[in-house]
């Protein structure tokens, strides 16, 4: 019998955040991961580290704690990571009175600034000027490059911590009487904790709790060009007026109403899709650009050339670059539970199920996770 403290099944980025804060405790873990390497939601992003999308309070919180951590292990594990912030672009009054709306709520953090369209042409020499009402620059958010990040975060903590890795090794069983024990790849293995990261594919372990968890699948699809010629770079990630109806940080915002029933009216296949548009800038100098959202237990697995084309049209309407051809094509799937952040579950003792809800891992789930550990151990 194998035996460890800590179990994580999923080498996604909230495997990697468990298991980062379980090992910097003192404890043994071990990470199983079906694939050779991480393949699911946590490279299929924009790298996007985004505080600015959480409402004030617990999430926002949680969202600049993630940050913290990110710049942390960027540094240790040797990943670029841009703390560019962000600037959401307003060209019609309505987007510019949810900004002025959110603008005049009390804030608990001082990141924040209202900007003239002369101000916002500072921070990027991507944004298209013309018919530029404002904009609202935030200086919290980061960028990563999901791929490099997710690919170097293991050897780090297989270095630093002492984490042992299990790629290519599928848990197919798990059984608990105080302690669980598990078969994976073939072997049987037990540990004072097990943790279940694996996204949406926890149904194939645990059926029934996913049967019943209110659990729907999003699919995104996004794209990304070539690096930029001239080594441009975009500056501070952009988004356009759409971006203002999807982030719950702006949903209190009661002139949202009126921005989303303009939307829906003008431009109804954006609701229809789902789609918001925003391009971040990875250290290869490619743009990412994205996304939309198609909500269902079994999404098409076929990608809709419609999307890209109307993601890339409203794209160009608020950022310009030397090249907006486009090298990559992909979608990514994630877990949708409405009104939550995470789904977090003990189906039996000594396992946890966590799951981060609406694709907002990449700026949640280190504090998540440090808040999980923390709970199992009694901190």
């Amino acid at each position: 019998m194998n035996r460890t403290d800590i179990a994580i099944v999923g080498a996604g980025i909230l495997g990697l955040a468990h298991a980062r804060a379980a090992a910097k405790r003192g404890l043994k873990v071990t990470v199983f991961e079906r694939n050779p390497q991480a393949i699911g939601a946590s490279i299929r992003n924009f790298g996007m580290i985004w505080p600015i999308g959480q409402p004030q309070g617990h999430l926002l919180d949680r969202a600049l704690k993630t940050r913290a951590i990110w710049l942390e292990v960027a540094s240790q594990a040797g990943f670029h990571a841009d703390a560019c912030g962000s600037l959401h672009l307003a060209y019609r009054s309505d987007e510019m009175a949810v900004l002025e709306e959110f603008m005049a709520a009390p804030r608990a953090i001082d990141s924040l600034a209202l900007l003239t369209p002369q101000q916002a042409a500072a921070k990027s020499p991507a944004i298209v000027t013309e018919n530029l009402l404002g904009a609202l620059h935030s200086s919290t958010e980061v960028i990563v490059d999901p791929r490099e990040a997710i690919g170097k975060i293991p050897a780090f903590l297989a270095a630093v911590y002492g984490v042992d890795f299990k790629f290519g090794t599928a848990v197919t069983q798990v059984e608990s009487s105080g302690h669980p024990t598990f078969i994976a790849g073939g072997e049987s293995w037990t540990a004072q904790h097990l943790f279940v990261c694996s996204g949406v594919d926890f149904e194939t372990l645990y059926p029934s709790v996913y049967a019943n968890s209110g659990i729907t699948k999003v699919k995104l699809q996004m794209m990304r060009t070539a690096p930029q010629p001239d080594s441009f770079r975009l500056g501070a990630a952009l988004c356009g007026g759409l971006t203002l109806t999807h982030y719950e940080a702006f949903a209190h915002c009661s002139s949202v109403s009126a921005l989303k029933d303009r939307i829906a009216t003008e431009t109804p296949e954006f609701p229809r899709w789902g789609i918001h548009v925003m391009v971040s800038q990875n250290a290869a100098g490619e743009l990412v650009i994205g996304d939309s959202h198609e909500y269902g237990l079994n999404p098409s697995p076929f990608d809709k050339a419609e999307i890209n084309d109307r993601i890339l049209t409203y794209l160009k309407k608020f950022a310009k670059a030397p090249s907006f051809e486009v090298a990559e094509t992909w979608h990514g799937l994630y877990a949708k539970i409405s009104g939550k952040t995470e789904f977090i579950v003990h189906p039996e003792p000594g396992v946890t199920i966590a799951q981060i809800s609406g694709g907002i891992g990449m700026t949640l789930s280190f504090q998540i996770a440090e808040e999980g550990v923390a709970s199992i151990l009694g901190d």
